[in-house]
This record gives structure tokens, C-alpha cells and sequence, in this order.
């Protein structure tokens, strides 16, 4: 029996512990390895929470700052139990929750200032953790993204961490964009004040941009046996230097990949999608939920802020609940650059967009929180115009309908890893209409189970997404047999977790 351990920043196998789809990948891959009779340990912070009814298993006692330091790992109950799946958190004072989702600190004046100190004494507590054996033997650690790669840089520099080479890491990257810059020296976020007496290898270490600086994704990638991206063509863009906003690529980092291509170590394996035990919602309850979610918002003090913009969101939305639409387009994200970066930068292409779908009695609906300049634009337009719903909340039944009831799913990502939205949307027979990059290439193919934009230009991008909404709603109207035959290909898509697995462990694990 293999022995893995999992360290990350998220893990949706917890309540309250996801942000986007690395949460996701953390509680199914655990699940493929328990199906194949191994035995996985998963570790993330405890954001001063998220430790509440857990069971204490051990105290931790390391060196940081030339001080000593005591952190406490506990095991934790999952939404659901699996056979030889153990889940822990670790507490400590100054592993704090953030602002995003309750887990990331979002610093406007510097960057990855407090995430950096709360994962650099969660990765220390981990290491510490390991070499106590509180995870047992380890064979396997499998990384995600910057918050855990310290791991690599203990085992590579700090003298009570040499047991670690004993072990095979490997490294997922999920969004290479976010990065975790930090200086060397100078600064209470820096490496120098957390390890005074650790020799660093500048020259190993730093951002090629910013000199004076680590860089905690690419120490990821330096210094890990494998790694791995989470699509196939998210792989190959990440070869390439970013040209943004026509191309956004390596960002910085593609030599370090080109790198590990060149020495055997970069994979590109795509996610899987969850088939089995899906939350169902009843159809017909989109317009319900989208009420229910808006009265119990406006009653919570977080939101008395935006009170005006939901109450009018409530009665757009009671305009349908007698007369449905006959079409509804929309897009569940996080308000952010990477999801709709076009429409920051074109909102007439938004206008037209909705334009179009008025000519056929259609609707945008679009469910997401985020940057404040993206809230404020979609309220804007909201209040502009009658058949754009903008839901600006979280709420899980009204996602679970809009994947369910929607006619197409929208996703014009600027970038993408892989996604996850779109799998979704498929699962339900709902075709997507996608920017073709990353993993979306991976999964829409146009005409068949789906639809694509692309462009050799940002202008070109901007038309040809017009034209193939034009496209979409052609179909829709007059050949409903083209249609149909989409939205059943898409429907049997399978992006099983099991086909996935059986290629991390060929390829990462090296099991096989």
C-alpha cells in the first residue's frame, strides 16, 4: 500500500474550504487513490476555523525567525467519508483567514504579503509533521501551487528538512499567473527574516523579472521530480511567452518550464469531473432559488451595501417566473480579470451579446463575486439593461440550476488552466460557448460538443465571439436537429477522475 500525502491551500472535501478548482482536484484525487487501495493523507491550513470539533493528533515544534514556534495539527471529519482518506488542518495564530472565501488576503499595496507568512509557517509545520511521522512513512507528496511549495525549498536548503529527499514530490500547477512574489531580504514577509540562519542560492531561487525577489511558483517547478499542469494544452501555452492580452502563456516562468519539459518532468494531464453522487436540483427552480438566494442576502449585514442592487435583481427576475425566457445564456465565475477580461475591456461586445439574445427573447444570467471594479461594471450594465441578470452572491442551488436549466454556458476566459465550469455545463447537456485556450481546447469542440471563438488579434477575438454567438442562436432557431445532436454529444462527454488518475500515476507517481 502507497502512502500519499496532498498539502494545499484548499480542499472542498472540507465545508468552507474552496476558492476555485484547485479545491476541487483535492478532494477527487484522494478519492482515485483510495480506489485503488492506497492510503492518502490530506493536509491544508486551518484559516483559525476550520480546526472548531476536530480531533488534536500532535504538536509541532520548529524554528522560525530565530524563534521557536508551536503549531497544531488536527484531524478533521470530510462532507463525506472514504476508506484510507485522512483529512487534517493546522492551526496556528498567525495562519489567519483571508478575505476571499475565508482563506486568501488580497494586498493591494503589496502582493502576497500576509499569504506568504501564513503558508510559509504552515509548509514549515508540514515538513515537521513529516519528519515526526505523523503521517506515517510517506512515499509520495503531491504539491499545489505556490501555497505549498516552501516544501521544496526546505528540502532543498534548510539542514532539518534533509529527510524530504527521501521522498518523491510532485508539483500541480493550477494558475500559473499567481505566482506568490516575495523579497529576499529587507521585509517581515521576506525568506531572509523567516530563515536568518538558512544559506540561499539567489541565483536558484529569484524571479528573473524582479531579481530581488523568490519566486514561490517557480520554486515549485525548479525543484520538483515532476510537474504538472492541469490540461494538455495549458502545457504547451505555458512553453510560450505570454503576449497578453492576445496570448497569456509562461508568464515570466517559461524558460523554467521549457526546462522541465526538456529533463522529463512537465506533464500536462487533464482534471476530471465528478459523475456520481451529483447534488440535483428539480428543474423549473432557477427563478426560485435566484429569489430565495436574493432575500436571504438582504438580510445579512455584509451585503446592506449593495441592498438597492439585489432588490432590483429580485424583481427583474420576477418579470420571468410567469414567462419564461426562450433562451438563457450564463456564466457562474469569480469576477475577475482571467474570466471576463473582455468584457472589462469591450462592454459594448457585452451590449451587442445581449442585443442578440433580445432578438430572441433571451437572457443573460450571470452569478459571481469578485473584484470590485467587475461588481460595479456587471451592476452598471445590470441596471442598463432588462434581459442581463446579475446575481452578485454565492449561492450552491442556484448554480446547481443554472448548470441545469440554461440553454448555453458562457465562458470567454481570458486563460484557462483547465476548468471546471464547463464540465459542468456539459454534464447536463448544456453546450458552452468558449475563448479556445488552455483546457477549454481540451474539452469544447466546436460544432460538435460545444462552440469556440479564437482570434489572431484582441480585435479579432472580440468579432469572432459576436459571430459565433451569431452562430449559437442560428442553430438554435433553425436546426434544432444540430442542436439537439450538440447538446447530447455534450452530454456524454466523460472527463472521468478515474482516466486522470491512471495518468498520475504512469506519469507523476511513477507507480505504474
Amino acid at each position: 500500500m502507497n502512502n500519499f500525502l496532498f498539502v494545499a491551500a484548499e480542499n472542498d472535501a472540507l465545508e468552507n474550504c474552496k476558492a476555485g478548482g484547485m479545491g476541487d482536484v483535492v478532494r477527487d484525487v484522494p478519492r482515485q487513490i483510495s480506489e485503488r487501495g492506497d492510503k492518502v493523507h490530506v493536509v491544508v491550513p486551518a484559516y483559525s476555523r476550520l480546526h472548531h470539533g476536530g480531533l488534536p493528533r500532535t504538536t509541532l515544534n520548529f524554528s522560525l525567525r530565530g524563534m521557536a514556534y508551536t503549531a497544531e495539527l488536527y484531524e478533521v471529519k470530510p462532507k463525506k467519508e472514504f476508506p484510507n482518506i485522512f483529512h487534517y488542518v493546522l492551526h496556528h495564530p498567525e495562519i489567519e483567514a483571508g478575505d476571499i472565501a475565508h482563506i486568501y488576503h488580497n494586498d493591494p499595496e503589496e502582493p502576497f504579503y500576509t499569504d506568504a507568512i501564513k503558508y510559509i509557517i504552515f509548509c514549515t509545520a508540514v515538513a515537521e509533521a513529516i519528519k515526526q511521522g505523523a503521517f506515517g512513512d510517506v512515499d509520495i507528496v503531491h504539491l499545489h501551487d505556490w501555497h505549498s511549495s516552501l516544501l521544496l525549498f526546505l528540502r532543498e536548503y534548510h539542514i532539518e528538512y534533509t529527510n524530504l529527499k527521501d521522498i518523491r514530490i510532485v508539483y500541480s500547477i493550477h494558475n500559473l499567473a499567481i505566482q506568490g512574489i516575495r523579497p529576499f531580504d529587507g521585509n517581515y514577509s521576506s525568506v531572509k527574516n523567516w530563515f536568518p540562519s538558512v544559506p540561499l542560492d539567489y541565483q536558484k531561487l529569484m524571479d528573473y523579472r524582479y531579481q530581488d525577489c523568490i519566486n514561490l511558483m517557480a520554486v515549485g517547478i525548479r525543484f520538483a521530480d515532476a510537474v504538472h499542469t492541469v490540461s494538455p494544452s495549458y502545457k504547451e501555452d505555458l512553453l510560450l511567452p505570454s503576449s497578453p492580452p492576445e496570448f497569456i502563456g509562461g508568464e515570466g516562468l517559461e524558460k523554467d518550464l521549457q526546462k522541465a519539459d526538456q529533463e522529463g518532468r512537465l506533464f500536462g494531464i487533464l482534471n476530471g469531473c465528478n459523475y456520481k453522487n451529483i447534488n440535483k436540483e428539480k428543474k423549473g427552480n432557477i427563478y426560485r432559488n435566484t429569489v430565495k438566494a436574493l432575500f436571504r442576502w438582504l438580510q445579512e449585514e455584509s451585503k446592506k451595501y449593495k441592498a438597492d442592487f439585489l432588490a432590483h435583481t429580485g424583481e427583474k427576475i420576477m418579470a420571468y417566473v410567469d414567462e419564461n425566457p426562450k433562451f438563457i445564456a450564463s456564466s457562474v465565475a469569480r469576477l475577475t480579470e482571467q474570466k471576463f477580461y473582455f468584457f472589462m475591456r469591450s462592454p459594448e461586445a457585452f451590449v451587442e451579446i445581449l442585443k442578440r439574445l433580445e432578438k430572441v427573447d433571451g437572457i443573460f444570467m450571470l452569478l459571481g463575486t469578485g473584484a470590485p471594479e467587475y461588481e460595479e461594471l456587471f451592476r452598471k450594465l445590470s441596471y442598463e439593461h432588462k434581459n442581463f441578470i446579475f446575481t452578485n452572491g454565492q449561492s450552491e442551488k442556484l448554480i446547481d440550476s443554472i448548470y441545469l436549466e440554461s440553454d448555453l454556458y458562457f465562458m470567454p476566459s481570458l486563460f484557462e488552466p483547465c476548468g471546471i465550469s464547463q464540465m459542468l455545463a456539459m454534464r447536463n447537456g448544456n453546450p458552452c460557448l468558449v475563448h479556445h485556450t488552455g483546457g477549454l481546447k481540451d474539452t469544447v469542440e466546436h460544432m460538435k460538443t460545444g462552440f469556440a471563438f479564437d482570434g489572431e488579434s484582441y480585435d479579432e477575438k472580440i468579432s469572432s465571439m459576436i459571430q459565433t454567438l451569431d452562430e449559437v442562436l442560428n442553430v438554435f432557431e433553425n436546426d434544432k436537429p444540430t442542436w439537439k445532436k450538440i447538446q447530447s454529444a455534450a452530454r456524454r462527454k466523460r472527463f472521468t477522475w478515474k482516466k486522470s488518475a491512471d495518468e498520475y500515476y504512469k506519469l507523476l507517481y511513477k507507480l505504474d
